[in-house]
Protein backbone atom coordinates (compact mmCIF):
# COMPACT_ATOMS: atom_id res chain seq x y z
CA UNK A 1 0.00 0.00 0.00
CA UNK A 2 1.50 3.61 -0.82
CA UNK A 3 1.85 5.79 1.79
CA UNK A 4 -0.58 8.37 0.29
CA UNK A 5 -3.80 5.77 -0.19
CA UNK A 6 -2.98 5.27 3.98
CA UNK A 7 -3.66 8.81 4.82
CA UNK A 8 -6.51 8.64 2.23
CA UNK A 9 -8.47 5.64 3.79
CA UNK A 10 -7.73 7.19 7.12
CA UNK A 11 -9.61 10.46 5.83
CA UNK A 12 -11.99 8.73 4.50
CA UNK A 13 -12.59 7.03 8.03
CA UNK A 14 -12.48 10.25 9.66
CA UNK A 15 -14.76 11.81 7.17
CA UNK A 16 -17.48 8.71 7.83
CA UNK A 17 -17.22 9.53 11.83
CA UNK A 18 -17.47 13.36 11.36
CA UNK A 19 -21.32 12.51 9.35
CA UNK A 20 -22.18 10.46 12.20
CA UNK A 21 -21.67 12.95 14.64
CA UNK A 22 -22.92 15.72 11.80
CA UNK A 23 -19.90 17.48 12.08
CA UNK A 24 -19.23 20.15 8.73
CA UNK A 25 -15.70 20.00 9.21
CA UNK A 26 -12.71 19.54 11.90
CA UNK A 27 -9.81 21.17 13.64
CA UNK A 28 -6.64 18.69 14.54
CA UNK A 29 -4.15 20.19 16.50
CA UNK A 30 -2.41 17.42 17.99
CA UNK A 31 0.18 16.32 16.75
CA UNK A 32 0.25 12.89 17.23
CA UNK A 33 -3.54 13.01 15.23
CA UNK A 34 -1.73 15.83 12.64
CA UNK A 35 1.06 13.21 11.84
CA UNK A 36 -1.57 9.93 11.82
CA UNK A 37 -3.64 12.01 9.09
CA UNK A 38 -1.06 14.08 7.25
CA UNK A 39 2.12 12.52 7.30
CA UNK A 40 3.67 16.14 8.62
CA UNK A 41 5.90 14.99 11.75
CA UNK A 42 7.47 17.91 13.24
CA UNK A 43 6.28 18.57 16.75
CA UNK A 44 5.11 21.46 18.65
CA UNK A 45 8.05 23.62 20.38
CA UNK A 46 5.53 23.80 23.21
CA UNK A 47 1.84 23.81 24.09
CA UNK A 48 1.17 27.01 23.37
CA UNK A 49 3.73 27.40 20.16
CA UNK A 50 2.15 24.83 17.43
CA UNK A 51 3.94 23.60 14.40
CA UNK A 52 0.75 24.10 12.29
CA UNK A 53 -3.35 22.88 12.32
CA UNK A 54 -5.32 20.32 9.74
CA UNK A 55 -8.76 21.73 8.85
CA UNK A 56 -10.34 18.73 7.06
CA UNK A 57 -14.41 19.24 5.56
CA UNK A 58 -16.21 17.22 3.26
CA UNK A 59 -14.47 18.54 0.32
CA UNK A 60 -11.35 20.36 1.62
CA UNK A 61 -8.04 19.16 3.39
CA UNK A 62 -5.86 22.12 4.46
CA UNK A 63 -2.46 21.90 6.27
CA UNK A 64 -1.93 25.63 7.73
CA UNK A 65 1.57 26.08 8.89
CA UNK A 66 4.06 28.76 8.90
CA UNK A 67 7.25 29.76 6.80
CA UNK A 68 9.60 27.48 9.52
CA UNK A 69 7.82 24.43 8.28
CA UNK A 70 7.03 24.95 4.66
CA UNK A 71 9.29 22.47 2.95
CA UNK A 72 8.96 19.63 5.34
CA UNK A 73 4.98 20.55 5.14
CA UNK A 74 4.85 20.35 0.82
CA UNK A 75 7.15 16.80 1.10
CA UNK A 76 5.31 15.19 4.21
CA UNK A 77 1.68 16.23 3.45
CA UNK A 78 2.21 16.50 -0.28
CA UNK A 79 -1.62 15.39 -0.76
CA UNK A 80 -3.34 18.57 1.85
CA UNK A 81 -3.49 21.75 0.18
CA UNK A 82 -0.92 23.91 2.02
CA UNK A 83 -1.75 27.39 3.50
CA UNK A 84 0.86 29.32 5.06
CA UNK A 85 -0.07 31.77 7.95
CA UNK A 86 1.78 35.13 8.02
CA UNK A 87 -0.20 36.53 11.01
CA UNK A 88 -1.95 34.68 13.84
CA UNK A 89 -3.12 31.41 13.86
CA UNK A 90 -6.53 32.11 15.13
CA UNK A 91 -7.00 34.91 12.36
CA UNK A 92 -6.19 32.85 9.59
CA UNK A 93 -7.93 29.41 10.65
CA UNK A 94 -11.49 31.36 11.25
CA UNK A 95 -10.89 32.94 7.60
CA UNK A 96 -10.76 29.77 6.02
CA UNK A 97 -13.67 28.51 8.19
CA UNK A 98 -15.57 31.35 7.55
CA UNK A 99 -14.73 31.30 3.39
CA UNK A 100 -15.96 27.61 3.50
CA UNK A 101 -19.13 28.37 4.97
CA UNK A 102 -19.36 25.44 7.28
CA UNK A 103 -21.85 25.29 10.54
CA UNK A 104 -20.19 22.86 12.81
CA UNK A 105 -16.47 22.12 13.23
CA UNK A 106 -15.25 20.11 15.74
CA UNK A 107 -12.13 20.86 18.06
CA UNK A 108 -9.72 19.12 19.92
CA UNK A 109 -11.06 20.29 23.16
CA UNK A 110 -8.41 18.27 25.79
CA UNK A 111 -5.68 19.73 23.61
CA UNK A 112 -6.62 23.63 22.34
CA UNK A 113 -5.74 26.00 25.06
CA UNK A 114 -8.32 27.99 26.68
CA UNK A 115 -6.42 31.55 24.87
CA UNK A 116 -6.71 29.81 21.10
CA UNK A 117 -10.12 28.23 21.55
CA UNK A 118 -11.28 32.09 22.45
CA UNK A 119 -8.96 33.91 20.21
CA UNK A 120 -10.66 31.74 17.20
CA UNK A 121 -14.73 31.42 18.99
CA UNK A 122 -13.84 35.70 18.73
CA UNK A 123 -13.28 35.45 14.93
CA UNK A 124 -16.30 33.01 13.98
CA UNK A 125 -18.86 35.67 16.42
CA UNK A 126 -18.33 37.20 12.36
CA UNK A 127 -20.36 34.04 11.13
CA UNK A 128 -22.90 31.20 12.38
CA UNK A 129 -19.93 28.47 12.91
CA UNK A 130 -20.20 26.82 16.22
CA UNK A 131 -16.95 24.87 17.83
CA UNK A 132 -17.97 21.29 18.95
CA UNK A 133 -16.09 19.06 20.96
CA UNK A 134 -14.87 15.97 18.78
CA UNK A 135 -14.61 13.70 21.99
CA UNK A 136 -11.43 11.89 21.22
CA UNK A 137 -13.19 11.19 17.13
CA UNK A 138 -9.63 10.93 16.09
CA UNK A 139 -8.23 9.17 19.31
CA UNK A 140 -10.50 6.42 18.45
CA UNK A 141 -9.49 5.50 15.12
CA UNK A 142 -5.49 5.36 16.50
CA UNK A 143 -6.86 3.26 18.74
CA UNK A 144 -6.58 -0.21 15.88
CA UNK A 145 -3.21 -0.07 14.55
CA UNK A 146 -3.65 -1.03 10.73
CA UNK A 147 -0.12 -3.34 9.44
CA UNK A 148 1.75 -0.48 8.33
CA UNK A 149 1.89 0.83 12.26
CA UNK A 150 1.94 -2.52 13.19
CA UNK A 151 5.35 -3.17 11.39
CA UNK A 152 6.50 0.00 12.95
CA UNK A 153 5.83 -0.82 16.64
CA UNK A 154 7.48 -4.27 16.11
CA UNK A 155 10.58 -2.56 15.46
CA UNK A 156 10.35 -0.09 17.55
CA UNK A 157 9.96 -2.81 20.41
CA UNK A 158 12.59 -4.99 19.24
CA UNK A 159 14.77 -2.40 19.22
CA UNK A 160 13.97 -0.93 22.99
CA UNK A 161 14.49 -4.87 23.80
CA UNK A 162 17.99 -4.94 22.60
CA UNK A 163 18.56 -1.82 24.39
CA UNK A 164 17.31 -3.37 27.44
CA UNK A 165 19.28 -6.16 27.43
CA UNK A 166 22.76 -4.23 26.89
CA UNK A 167 21.96 -2.40 30.09
CA UNK A 168 21.21 -4.92 31.70
CA UNK A 169 24.23 -6.67 31.26
CA UNK A 170 26.10 -3.60 32.21
CA UNK A 171 24.30 -2.16 35.13
CA UNK A 172 26.74 -2.82 38.44
CA UNK A 173 26.45 -1.55 41.76
CA UNK A 174 27.78 1.80 42.06
CA UNK A 175 26.26 3.30 38.89
CA UNK A 176 24.62 6.68 38.97
CA UNK A 177 20.67 6.45 37.76
CA UNK A 178 21.29 9.62 36.08
CA UNK A 179 24.39 8.12 34.00
CA UNK A 180 22.06 5.46 33.59
CA UNK A 181 19.36 7.17 31.27
CA UNK A 182 22.30 8.78 29.58
CA UNK A 183 23.77 5.43 28.24
CA UNK A 184 19.93 4.31 27.07
CA UNK A 185 19.42 7.86 25.64
CA UNK A 186 23.06 7.10 23.99
CA UNK A 187 22.34 3.77 22.78
CA UNK A 188 19.09 4.95 21.38
CA UNK A 189 20.62 7.32 19.38
CA UNK A 190 23.59 5.02 17.89
CA UNK A 191 20.91 2.55 17.05
CA UNK A 192 19.12 4.68 14.87
CA UNK A 193 16.26 5.88 16.78
CA UNK A 194 14.51 9.08 16.30
CA UNK A 195 14.76 9.88 19.49
CA UNK A 196 13.81 8.05 23.12
CA UNK A 197 9.85 7.63 23.63
CA UNK A 198 10.23 9.74 27.23
CA UNK A 199 13.00 9.93 29.71
CA UNK A 200 14.27 7.11 30.89
CA UNK A 201 13.00 5.93 34.22
CA UNK A 202 16.18 4.37 36.18
CA UNK A 203 15.04 4.19 39.57
CA UNK A 204 16.93 2.41 42.41
CA UNK A 205 16.43 1.30 46.37
CA UNK A 206 13.72 3.87 47.85
CA UNK A 207 12.99 5.29 44.55
CA UNK A 208 11.96 2.61 42.76
CA UNK A 209 9.19 2.74 45.21
CA UNK A 210 7.74 5.99 42.63
CA UNK A 211 6.39 4.81 40.02
CA UNK A 212 7.30 8.11 37.40
CA UNK A 213 10.47 8.39 39.38
CA UNK A 214 13.36 11.10 37.78
CA UNK A 215 16.62 9.49 37.53
CA UNK A 216 18.64 11.32 40.32
CA UNK A 217 22.64 11.83 41.02
CA UNK A 218 21.85 8.53 43.56
CA UNK A 219 24.18 5.44 42.92
CA UNK A 220 22.74 1.87 43.00
CA UNK A 221 22.91 -0.02 46.47
CA UNK A 222 23.88 -4.34 46.57
CA UNK A 223 20.40 -6.37 46.52
CA UNK A 224 18.36 -3.37 45.74
CA UNK A 225 15.63 -3.57 43.43
CA UNK A 226 16.47 -1.37 39.71
CA UNK A 227 13.14 -0.18 37.91
CA UNK A 228 13.92 0.43 34.36
CA UNK A 229 11.60 1.99 32.45
CA UNK A 230 12.15 3.21 28.48
CA UNK A 231 11.24 3.55 25.14
CA UNK A 232 12.27 4.74 21.62
CA UNK A 233 10.65 6.45 18.81
CA UNK A 234 11.20 5.36 15.37
CA UNK A 235 9.78 5.88 12.02
CA UNK A 236 7.51 7.88 14.65
CA UNK A 237 5.87 4.93 16.56
CA UNK A 238 6.40 4.44 20.02
CA UNK A 239 7.78 1.24 21.78
CA UNK A 240 7.31 0.82 26.30
CA UNK A 241 9.11 -1.53 28.20
CA UNK A 242 10.57 -1.99 31.84
CA UNK A 243 12.02 -4.48 33.88
CA UNK A 244 12.89 -4.43 37.47
CA UNK A 245 16.80 -5.88 38.08
CA UNK A 246 18.88 -6.26 41.06
CA UNK A 247 22.69 -6.16 40.97
CA UNK A 248 23.32 -8.70 43.64
CA UNK A 249 21.19 -11.10 45.76
CA UNK A 250 17.88 -8.76 46.79
CA UNK A 251 16.16 -9.57 50.36
CA UNK A 252 13.62 -12.61 50.26
CA UNK A 253 10.77 -9.59 50.50
CA UNK A 254 11.29 -8.20 47.05
CA UNK A 255 11.99 -11.87 46.16
CA UNK A 256 8.34 -12.70 47.26
CA UNK A 257 7.12 -9.12 45.34
CA UNK A 258 8.61 -9.68 42.30
CA UNK A 259 7.47 -13.46 41.79
CA UNK A 260 3.80 -11.62 42.61
CA UNK A 261 4.52 -9.25 39.94
CA UNK A 262 5.45 -11.32 37.20
CA UNK A 263 2.45 -13.72 38.26
CA UNK A 264 -0.08 -10.84 37.57
CA UNK A 265 1.69 -9.82 34.46
CA UNK A 266 1.11 -13.59 33.03
CA UNK A 267 -2.58 -13.70 34.43
CA UNK A 268 -3.29 -10.81 32.77
CA UNK A 269 -2.16 -11.75 29.34
CA UNK A 270 -3.57 -15.10 29.40
CA UNK A 271 -7.11 -13.77 29.84
CA UNK A 272 -6.32 -10.64 27.36
CA UNK A 273 -7.79 -11.52 23.81
CA UNK A 274 -10.56 -9.88 21.68
CA UNK A 275 -13.52 -9.15 23.02
CA UNK A 276 -12.49 -9.23 26.55
CA UNK A 277 -13.44 -5.82 28.47
CA UNK A 278 -10.49 -4.09 29.81
CA UNK A 279 -11.14 -3.78 33.64
CA UNK A 280 -11.24 -7.94 33.34
CA UNK A 281 -7.53 -7.67 32.26
CA UNK A 282 -6.88 -5.13 34.91
CA UNK A 283 -8.90 -7.12 37.35
CA UNK A 284 -7.26 -10.14 37.23
CA UNK A 285 -3.63 -8.60 37.64
CA UNK A 286 -5.08 -6.60 40.53
CA UNK A 287 -6.82 -9.47 42.16
CA UNK A 288 -3.34 -11.56 41.43
CA UNK A 289 -1.77 -8.68 43.90
CA UNK A 290 -4.70 -8.21 46.37
CA UNK A 291 -4.35 -11.85 47.20
CA UNK A 292 -0.95 -11.40 48.10
CA UNK A 293 -1.46 -9.13 50.44
CA UNK A 294 -0.12 -6.39 48.42
CA UNK A 295 -3.32 -4.72 47.33
CA UNK A 296 -2.93 -1.55 48.29
CA UNK A 297 0.86 -0.75 46.66
CA UNK A 298 -0.62 -1.07 43.12
CA UNK A 299 -2.20 2.32 42.51
CA UNK A 300 -2.10 2.63 38.94
CA UNK A 301 -3.82 1.25 35.84
CA UNK A 302 -2.37 -2.13 34.41
CA UNK A 303 -2.10 -0.60 30.87
CA UNK A 304 -2.06 2.04 28.43
CA UNK A 305 -2.09 2.03 24.39
CA UNK A 306 1.18 2.64 22.51
CA UNK A 307 1.65 3.98 18.91
CA UNK A 308 2.75 7.75 18.00
CA UNK A 309 2.29 8.70 21.14
CA UNK A 310 3.34 6.28 24.44
CA UNK A 311 0.39 6.76 26.47
CA UNK A 312 -2.58 6.79 24.14
CA UNK A 313 -6.40 4.99 24.14
CA UNK A 314 -7.17 2.66 24.90
CA UNK A 315 -6.70 2.87 28.98
CA UNK A 316 -6.29 -0.63 30.44
CA UNK A 317 -7.49 -0.41 33.93
CA UNK A 318 -10.44 -0.14 36.01
CA UNK A 319 -12.53 2.44 35.40
CA UNK A 320 -14.19 3.14 32.06
CA UNK A 321 -14.20 -0.22 30.49
CA UNK A 322 -13.80 -0.81 26.96
CA UNK A 323 -13.54 -3.60 24.63
CA UNK A 324 -10.25 -4.72 23.76
CA UNK A 325 -10.17 -5.45 19.96
CA UNK A 326 -7.54 -7.02 17.03
CA UNK A 327 -4.98 -4.89 16.59
CA UNK A 328 -4.53 -2.73 19.41
CA UNK A 329 -1.45 -2.22 21.28
CA UNK A 330 -1.26 -2.14 24.78
CA UNK A 331 0.87 -2.32 27.76
CA UNK A 332 0.51 -4.49 30.38
CA UNK A 333 2.86 -3.44 33.62
CA UNK A 334 1.45 -4.11 36.79
CA UNK A 335 3.61 -2.93 40.02
CA UNK A 336 3.91 -3.17 43.78
CA UNK A 337 5.54 -0.52 45.41
CA UNK A 338 6.42 -0.01 49.07
CA UNK A 339 6.85 3.60 50.48
CA UNK A 340 10.16 4.25 51.95
CA UNK A 341 11.52 1.29 50.44
CA UNK A 342 11.25 0.46 47.12
CA UNK A 343 8.92 -1.23 44.44
CA UNK A 344 8.96 -3.61 41.66
CA UNK A 345 7.02 -3.45 37.65
CA UNK A 346 7.44 -5.25 34.44
CA UNK A 347 6.09 -4.47 31.66
CA UNK A 348 5.26 -5.53 27.99
CA UNK A 349 3.81 -4.63 24.94
CA UNK A 350 1.95 -6.49 23.45
CA UNK A 351 -0.64 -6.88 20.33
CA UNK A 352 -3.90 -7.96 21.00
CA UNK A 353 -5.08 -10.78 18.21
CA UNK A 354 -8.48 -12.96 18.00
CA UNK A 355 -7.41 -15.37 20.16
CA UNK A 356 -4.81 -14.00 22.70
CA UNK A 357 -1.87 -11.12 22.83
CA UNK A 358 1.55 -11.45 20.95
CA UNK A 359 4.34 -9.82 22.34
CA UNK A 360 6.20 -7.12 21.01
CA UNK A 361 8.79 -6.53 23.70
CA UNK A 362 10.84 -9.29 24.07
CA UNK A 363 10.28 -12.21 26.93
CA UNK A 364 13.53 -11.79 28.53
CA UNK A 365 15.45 -10.55 31.31
CA UNK A 366 12.93 -12.21 33.98
CA UNK A 367 14.02 -13.94 36.97
CA UNK A 368 12.93 -17.48 38.20
CA UNK A 369 12.68 -16.54 41.98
Amino acid sequence: MQENSIYAERIEGLRARMTQKELDAVWILQPENRRYLSGFKATDPQLTESAGSLFISERQQVLLTDSRYATEAEKEAAHFELHLVKGELASALAALILETGVKRVGFEEEHVTWRLYTDVAAELDKGATELIPMEGLVAAMREIKDSHEIEALKASARMISTIMGEIIGWLDQGRVERDVAWRIQTLARQMGAEDVAFPPIVASGPNSALPHAVASDRKIGPGEPVVLDMGVKLDGYCSDITRTVFVSEPPPQFKEIYKVVRQAQLKAMEIMRHGVMSNEADGAARGVIKDAGYGEYFGHALGHGVGLATHEAPRVGPLKPVELQAGMVVTVEPGIYIPGKGGVRLEETVLIKEDGVELLTTDANFYQF
